[in-house]
């Protein structure tokens, strides 16, 4: 049997618990609207503290050395090994009590004055479960440079299909 007959199962698999936990993750979140052109007082963030997926292209790329910010990844690790933003660490689904407790454990030695992004994408961000408790914990925490990236409709489409960087697996 060659390579990909093998890899045929494995692939069914990974895209079925993909689509398990997307069904799982919008039937069990809230549905809160996204104003791009006011604040949103029922929003934890203010317009400020969103970042549009072309602009964080950017910034990464010219980033270097300590100017690069902390990218955090706060959704389901299939997500992640699909394919995330280059140098992103993952902590998540922060949904979970044990996201939460993850994100928070590997936060609480940062210096609050850490510039970091964090982001989920995986389903359209109204309805994302794990961007919120993320960014009020980190908020809680003291961070002063947090940002949200903006993934209106998920990662694949916002990010991934408009070309820009991104790492598969760990």
């Amino acid at each position: 049997m060659d390579r990909q007959m093998k890899l045929r199962p494995t692939k069914a698999v990974l895209c079925c618990a993909f689509l398990v936990s997307l069904a799982l993750m919008m039937a069990l979140s809230p549905v809160r609207g996204v104003q791009a052109s006011q604040d949103d007082s029922s929003e934890p963030w203010t317009n400020a503290q969103l970042i549009q997926p072309a602009d964080f292209a950017r910034e990464l790329a010219g980033a270097r050395g300590t100017n690069r910010p902390a990218i955090v990844f706060v959704g389901v690790h299939t997500l992640f090994e699909g394919a995330h933003i280059p140098r992103a660490v993952f902590h998540g689904p922060t949904m979970t009590e044990q996201g939460l407790a993850d994100l928070k454990k590997w936060a609480q030695d940062l210096p609050r004055s850490t510039n970091m992004v964090i982001y989920c994408g995986c389903c359209p961000f109204d309805r994302c479960p794990n961007i919120r408790p993320a960014f009020v914990a980190l908020r809680g925490m003291g961070f002063k440079r947090l940002r949200v990236l903006l993934t209106l409709t998920n990662f694949a489409t916002d990010w991934v299909a408009k070309g820009y960087p991104v790492e598969k697996g760990k």
